[in-house]
């Protein structure tokens, strides 16, 4: 049976999502409060994980090995990166990349990787591209994690190594720990800050309005899984 894990950061992202759980229950594991039911049909267990790459590592691989997902969803808000996405624009990922970490960290270490990109799942990625035919500003891209909010001189360095869409503290974390566990991964991050409306000011101010943009595309990403599970 097919499960899906939605890892959000923080609670404002968590909560557009919570009212559409349906039978919902709550456990607790490390810290962490998880929330299983189903969304439009679909078994899902959501949950914010906390700030920073180690956090969502340990919530992903919580969700696999107790709770069973067979694929996840990292849901939420993002930095944008490149001059055309604007604010409220949603990002779904097509490669991640720690912006960070050494390359050889990855290709010379476990889990000695052939690029130091994590790819979005093929058929995943498949209905992300349906959902973006259909629906004005959602972008297929490239997402960068690290953790720490960009200033302009950090901007430039990445934007010119990675040519990434967003940046944000979680996603490559997520995807890392999906790709070691071979599960299907997507993240779908709506943006609240840009080049020219950067700071935390501007994350904050923006945060709520993004997750529900965020929440938006993620149930829609939900019903055509859903769909295509029942073919």
């Amino acid at each position: 049976m097919q499960k899906v894990g939605i890892v959000c950061a923080g609670d404002k992202e968590l909560a557009p999502f919570l009212s559409h759980i349906e039978n919902i229950a709550v456990t607790e594991k490390a810290m962490l409060k998880f929330y299983a039911g189903r969304i439009n049909g679909m078994p899902v267990v959501a949950l914010y994980s906390g700030v920073c790459k180690v956090n969502a590592a340990i919530a992903t691989q919580i969700l696999i090995d107790t709770y069973g997902v067979t694929s996840i969803i990292n849901a939420g808000t993002a930095g944008g990166m490149d001059e055309g996405i604007d604010l409220f624009d949603t990002v779904i990922s097509t490669q991640v990349a720690y912006h960070d970490v050494d390359d050889g960290i990855l290709t010379e270490f476990h889990p000695w990787m052939p690029t130091i990109y994590f790819s979005a799942d093929a058929n995943l990625l498949d209905i992300a591209k349906e959902i973006c035919s259909r629906t004005e500003k959602v972008y297929l891209g490239r997402m960068v994690t690290g953790e720490k909010f960009i200033e302009d001189a950090m901007r430039d360095s990445i934007n010119q190594k990675y040519s990434p869409l967003s940046v944000d503290m979680e996603t490559a974390s997520i995807a890392h720990v999906c790709y070691a566990n071979k599960i299907p991964f997507v993240s779908i991050r709506s943006i609240t800050d840009t080049v020219t409306h950067s700071g935390i000011q501007n994350f904050e101010k923006n945060c709520a309005q993004a997750s529900i943009l965020a929440k938006n595309i993620v149930l829609a990403f939900l019903t055509e899984l859903n769909k295509r599970r029942a073919k």
